[in-house]
């Protein structure tokens, strides 16, 4: 059942598609909506001036999640897809109590696709992910549903991964290193399967999958959640009516948007557009979906 806006009106399909992250691992989800989805408007922001999300506290993280909600409500977008391991896993819950939106996350979607692929399952991802144990929790919740499976979880941070991406370093040594250091426990586990937890890593999949046994399959959460949501759209009446005309996309930042736009042209395939928008300002007292001057 979609959620009623507050005017007590439902979104409309023409609405686009909103997309939040921490900064470009994002984009990994936009590709995959833009695939499945061509018909689809899509309205990207990245968190660019407070990136990197893994080393902030859940306090800090559900500001940040509150603050961009808000701001794509008044779009208005006709749902959210948090293209962000780190507040799915800190942040979704408590949001999709209070705002009048659909909202999807990644955690259990990439935990159920791991769960088709294999047992043995390695996550890496940000601190503040890790931390949360959110894709272990998921996984066992799941497996439970099934008695006769007994899958093994292990998590692994990755702190430098994200601001090596954001520098555009794919190809350093640095990255390299790092990813061979994070990557050998798991492998010392004897992992089966490797869960992107980080909508940043697919990024990083030419260097990890170089590295990795051939038996080892990779999981995008993203893509995961892609799947479901196409089919979600057509069962709530939420898909676009029209056919694809030119490009229907907007691409937001709160940093700096020539710097976005250069470093996001390698992955779009075209040089986007990108507006500097202000965040609301929530005091402590706002209910959420307002701001201070609503008040």
């Amino acid at each position: 059942m979609i959620p009623e806006f507050a005017s007590g009106e439902g979104p409309d399909p023409r609405w686009p598609i909103g997309i939040f992250d921490s900064g470009l691992g994002g984009l990994t989800v936009w590709r995959a909506l833009r695939r499945q989805l061509p018909q689809e408007p899509l309205l990207y922001f990245g968190d660019t001036a407070r990136v990197p999300y893994g080393g902030r506290s859940p306090e800090e993280i559900l500001t940040f999640v509150r603050q961009i909600l808000t701001w794509m409500q008044a779009q208005p977008v006709k749902l959210v897809v948090m293209a962000c391991n780190t507040s799915s896993a800190l942040a979704l819950e408590q949001v999709r109590q209070e705002y009048a939106l659909p909202i999807f996350g990644l955690i259990l979607p990439g935990a159920q696709a791991a769960l088709a692929q294999g047992s043995r399952i390695g996550v890496i991802a940000t601190a503040a992910t890790v931390n949360s144990r959110a894709y272990s929790k998921a996984i066992q919740e799941y497996s439970a549903l099934n008695p006769k499976r007994c899958p093994q979880c292990w998590e692994q941070a990755c702190p430098e991964f994200v601001p090596l991406i954001e520098a555009g370093e794919l190809n350093s040594p640095d990255l390299r290193r790092a990813a061979e250091a994070h990557l050998q426990p798991l492998l010392q586990q004897r992992i089966d399967t490797l869960i992107y937890g980080c909508t940043h890593y697919p990024l990083l999949d030419p260097i990890l999958r170089s590295l990795l046994p051939p038996s080892v399959r990779r999981v995008d959460p993203g893509v995961a959640l892609v799947g479901s949501l196409a089919k979600e759209l057509g069962l709530w009446g939420l898909r676009h009516p029209g056919t694809p005309t030119g490009r229907q996309e907007r691409f937001c930042v709160s940093g700096d948007p020539e710097r976005f736009a250069r470093l996001a042209t390698p992955w779009l395939g075209f040089r986007p557009q990108v507006e500097q928008v202000e965040l609301p300002d929530l005091s402590p007292s706002c209910a959420p979906g307002c701001t201070k001057q609503e008040q």
